[in-house]
């Protein structure tokens, strides 16, 4: 890849933006003819600034503008023709040239070459300040105003999703029973409290005495509406004993059924019917009725 010098470059741009003469003009195109490396520098920098071009609009003159120019160019005084200077006239052999003949030194040249050079790279750097600060004023008028840049600028409007959650309804409480598992009227031995929507029960041990060793108390469900008692298991030793066993059986049954505590072995009958008559047994009463949500 051929490295370019800083004139090179500044060429590049320059010819970008339009400020060379013809002369530099013609240079350029003729070295973009043969180097096509060199081509894609001055292509660059026309990307570069086409910012430019795009931050201004179209503007038609009005036409008294163009009136004003013709008669301008109408009243313009006449030019005097251009006057090429007269060239020196050859010193003959061994005639000492004037001094105002002699070529100029290198160290003029030098002073020549090294003005060009500021001159671009002071068009140059004025230029990208101008594309910089007009980069600037694009990205805020593209967060603050974008209504006022071209259709093909302007931002693509973005579209967020809020997900809204609507409070869910207030369950209604459920109705809850409760039975008092008791022997012939005397005092309670077990409160068995059943709610109404999942037919959970808690059974609680009021004021039994333990069974003997090697026994334990079983709950059962009694209803005419089924053909034999069924077990609800056997009754924990600690205060409270919680199943959710008679949700398979429906509202009816359970409201209306008898529920009763027998003596059984421990870990409960083994044929899944009581082997004992009944010690204690109850029925279901509402205490606390279903009410409807507000």
């Amino acid at each position: 890849m051929m490295a370019y010098s800083e004139d090179h470059i500044a060429l590049a741009a320059e010819y970008a933006l339009g400020t060379l003469d013809a002369g530099e003009r013609a240079q350029v195109e003729t070295m973009m003819a043969v180097d096509k490396e060199f081509t894609a520098i001055v292509e660059a920098w026309e990307f570069k600034l086409a910012a430019l071009n795009q931050m201004v609009g179209s503007v038609e003159p009005r036409p008294y503008v163009w009136d004003n120019i013709r008669i301008a160019v109408g009243h313009a005084e006449p030019q005097a023709p251009l006057m090429l200077p007269k060239a020196p006239p050859v010193a003959a052999p061994g005639v000492i040239r004037p001094a105002a003949a002699v070529e100029p030194s290198a160290d003029a040249s030098s002073v020549i070459q090294m003005s060009g050079r500021i001159r671009r790279w002071r068009n140059v750097a004025t230029f990208t300040s101008a594309l910089a600060a007009a980069l600037v004023a694009m990205i805020g008028i593209q967060v603050l105003a974008p209504g006022m840049l071209p259709e093909g600028m302007r931002p693509a409007p973005r579209t967020q999703v809020v997900e809204v959650k609507t409070p869910s309804a207030p369950t209604a409480p459920s109705a809850q029973y409760v039975a008092v598992l008791q022997k012939d009227g005397g005092s309670p031995a077990f409160i068995l409290t059943v709610d109404g929507a999942t037919r959970n029960f808690t059974i609680r041990k009021v004021g039994a005495t333990a069974p003997d060793p090697g026994k334990s108390f079983e709950l059962w469900l009694i209803s005419d509406r089924l053909p034999q008692p069924r077990s609800l298991g056997v009754i924990g030793g600690g205060d409270f004993t919680a199943r959710p066993v008679l949700a398979s059986y429906d509202a009816g049954i359970v409201n209306g059924a008898t529920y009763a505590v027998t003596v059984e072995q421990a870990g409960g009958s083994p044929s899944g019917k009581p082997t004992s008559a009944p010690v204690y047994t109850g029925k279901l009463i509402e205490t606390v009725p279903a009410t409807a949500p507000k």
